[in-house]
Formats: structure tokens, sequence, C-alpha cells
């Protein structure tokens, strides 16, 4: 193996590696934010019954978060157009708009 081939082994190695490490920190600047996401857009927990992402049913569903930028969720307000009810971001789940 010539040093030419060597070398970019080397710079694809390092590369792989601190592409890891961005992804890793990027994952790090989010929290979960929960009754911020509408209907079926949601990243996880969406209360009993539910799998995962994108099962919520009912929009701003106060026991389903979305990842949001670390440090935005409780500065979230959120009106509502077809109730005109204000709605903040929560950190913990909520007992507001869950599914009848």
């Amino acid at each position: 193996m010539s040093n030419h081939s060597k070398s970019l082994v080397i710079a694809a190695s390092l590369a792989t590696a601190l592409s890891g490490l961005a992804h890793t920190a990027t994952a790090q600047e989010q929290e979960k934010c929960f009754g911020v996401s509408l209907a079926g857009e949601n990243d996880c927990a969406a209360g009993p019954g539910t799998t995962c992402a994108g099962t919520s049913t009912v929009d701003y569903q106060g026991n389903a978060w979305t990842l949001v930028p670390a440090g935005t969720c409780e500065e979230m307000t959120i009106t509502d157009a077809s109730d005109g009810v204000e709605r903040m971001g929560s950190l913990e789940e909520l007992d507001r708009d869950l599914p009848g």
C-alpha cells in the first residue's frame, strides 16, 4: 500500500469519527417538549395504545413529545387556530388535549 493510499485511509477514518461526534453533539442539544406537536407529527410517546413516532391523534396532545432545540420548550407559545386557546410547551407530560 502506497503512502498516498495510507493517507487516504487515515483521512477517511478520521472524517468518519468526527462525523459521529458531531451527530452526538447535535442530539444532546435537543430536548423533549410535550404538548407542541400536531396530530401524527410527534417524535414519540403518545399515551396508552400508541407505538411511538407519528401516533398522536390530537393536535398539541399533552402526552406526546417532539424534539426541540434545548432551552426553547418552555418558551414555546402556540395559539390553536381552531379554538383560539394559547398553549405552552412543557418538559413534562401534560394532562391536556388527550384523545377522548
